[in-house]
């Protein structure tokens, strides 16, 4: 079935949300893919201008959704009790209004093209008792560590507000080719991701059309050709501490999409079987508290690939 031009108006209790995160919700039957295709493609406009997934809207705005083709809904597979049961393990903080689990690498956070659920279906389907549940963030599927989840439609806000504002720290550990130099490197290339290679999407940086996007480094470790960096983020762009890694010259380990070929068949004979990412730290103001800070340890199959490079 399908529908013609519509134009719908941001209440104040969506304000501050993602512009994709919005459209998923007012188009439940549409399928993300084909959400984040009409965002490419410049047919949704906010207050007459054309967009990106990561706008923050704000209440009052005027939302245009193009003429759209609306299916059934896919139903989402249910996730197998096993993963409902390694998730429970994972979670590293909880209260009533939020949790962070500790996302396994290879586990996408949605369902979507090809995959039948995501981190998010194992959280409902572990607190069935919370409707509401909603990620705050995203971390690619070959990225392992700290995700957050809000509980309620208010804490989302709140959440989002708060990562908008920059006032959430993100920390990441990543393994890298080279050595850095002393201190921190900032790196505050703009990024673009509307660039396609082989048929997939892919980040690159570009000054003059993408977004702003700041990552320090610091090397916390060195070996032979490789080193463990400390990575901060100040904006969480697709793909953003990859492409910033790989424009200074130090690609990650593992990165199949930006990364070195010869580096990444190294890595692997040391045991590296997906891109060494994790997300290891987090910072969240709290309303009236102290902000929470939350570390996810180093999963077993990184340590190990730093354990041989030590060896």
């Amino acid at each position: 079935m399908g529908t013609g031009v519509q134009y719908v108006e941001v209440s104040a209790e969506r304000a501050g949300q993602r512009l994709d995160n919005f459209l998923m919700g007012q188009l439940k039957e549409i399928p993300r893919p084909q959400i984040y295709r009409i965002l490419r493609k410049g047919e949704v406009r906010v207050n007459g201008r054309r967009a990106k997934p990561d706008l923050r809207i704000q209440a009052g705005d005027r939302v245009r959704l193009p003429p759209l083709q609306r299916a059934p809904a896919a139903e989402v597979a249910i996730p197998p009790a096993s993963l409902i049961g390694e998730i429970a393990g994972r979670i590293l903080y909880e209260d009533d209004g939020l949790l962070v689990v500790n996302k396994p690498a290879g586990l996408a956070v949605h369902a979507g093209t090809g995959v039948a659920y995501g981190l998010i279906d194992v959280l409902r389907a572990l607190r069935p008792h919370c409707p509401e549940l909603n990620l705050v963030h995203r971390l690619d599927r070959g990225t392992s560590g700290c995700l957050v989840a809000t509980k309620t439609r208010s804490d989302l806000l709140t959440l989002n507000r708060a990562f908008a504002d920059r006032r959430c720290e993100k920390v990441y550990l990543a393994l890298t080719q080279g050595r850095w130099g002393r201190g921190e490197v900032v790196r505050r290339q703009a990024l673009d991701i509307d660039h396609r290679q082989g048929g997939e999407r892919t980040v690159r940086v570009d000054t003059a059309h993408g977004q702003t996007a700041v990552s320090r480094f610091r090397q916390v470790e060195r070996f032979d050709g490789a080193s463990l960096v400390r990575v901060a983020i100040e904006t969480g762009r697709t793909h953003q501490i990859r492409v910033h890694a790989a424009d200074a010259g130090h690609p990650l380990a593992g990165d199949d999409r930006y990364g070195d070929r010869v580096f990444n068949r190294q890595m692997a004979r040391l045991g590296l079987r997906r891109l060494f990412l994790h997300a290891a730290a987090l910072s969240l103001p709290l309303d009236g508290r102290e902000p929470l800070q939350v570390e996810a340890p180093l999963p077993a199959d990184l340590s190990g690939v730093l354990k041989a490079l030590r060896g």
